[in-house]
């Protein structure tokens, strides 16, 4: 593999898809590591985990609307213990923090790089069960928690680590999200304040002045406290 040297900046923020090849109509992930994608999958395959993706490239438009939709109460925001928040009762800021535990800062999202994806395993859902990307699916008695227990044991050696492994005050823990650290710490080490700055002055993002008012903090809280291997 080549060594990924002064990475765009508009792939890094989720503006350019060049990079990506293309699993599926919908899910993109980076071209570079698609064959250990493969591999794993093939592994898994063995043991009867028929591994997916359900999440892999996002843009950072998709990211604004996710967004964007929390932040006015389109879609509810939840705590840690599941629960609705209600939007009306919480400060600005409190409410950004609230969306930043599941929901990543639009150019800020580690989905824009395409190293990083969602994944499960269709065949171990019961029938007519919707994937719903919680941790109980994941956790012991889940209905996913033989994905994840392969994946704790077999995922490094194919290149993949969890960076949301468990929860560190900033991020919940996501068992789903894998990252192919190959890549992803090209992408983390160019990544940039200044870049991210940027890029959100010149969208329409819901709470654009408390956000870059506070970027510093959210950066350290919740863009680079992760799982570092």
């Amino acid at each position: 593999m080549n060594v990924l040297i002064n990475l765009p900046k508009a792939q890094l923020l989720g503006i350019d898809n060049s990079h990506l090849c293309w699993v599926s109509d919908k899910i993109g992930i980076h071209k570079d590591m698609l064959n250990a994608y493969r591999k794993m999958q093939t592994a898994a395959k063995k043991v009867h985990i028929d591994l997916h993706i359900a999440s892999g490239w996002r843009g950072f438009d998709r990211q604004l609307q996710l967004w964007n939709n929390k932040f006015l109460g389109k879609t509810p925001i939840k705590d840690l213990s599941n629960n609705i928040i209600n939007i009306n009762h919480v400060s600005e800021l409190d409410k950004i923090y609230a969306i930043l535990v599941y929901s990543a800062l639009p150019g800020a999202s580690r989905h824009h790089w395409g190293t990083d994806i969602d994944v499960f395993a269709p065949n171990l859902l019961a029938k007519n069960t919707q994937l719903q990307l919680e941790p109980w699916e994941y956790e012991k008695n889940g209905p996913l928690s033989k994905l994840s227990q392969w994946l704790e044991q077999f995922s490094q050696e194919f290149g993949f680590y969890f960076p949301y492994d468990s929860y560190r005050g900033g991020i919940a823990h996501e068992p789903w999200h894998l990252s192919y650290a190959p890549l992803a710490e090209h992408y983390q080490q160019q990544f940039s304040i200044a870049s991210l700055v940027a890029v959100l002055e010149e969208s329409d993002i819901e709470g654009k002045k408390i956000i870059i008012n506070h970027i510093d903090e959210i950066y350290q809280k919740f863009i680079v406290n992760i799982n570092k291997r």
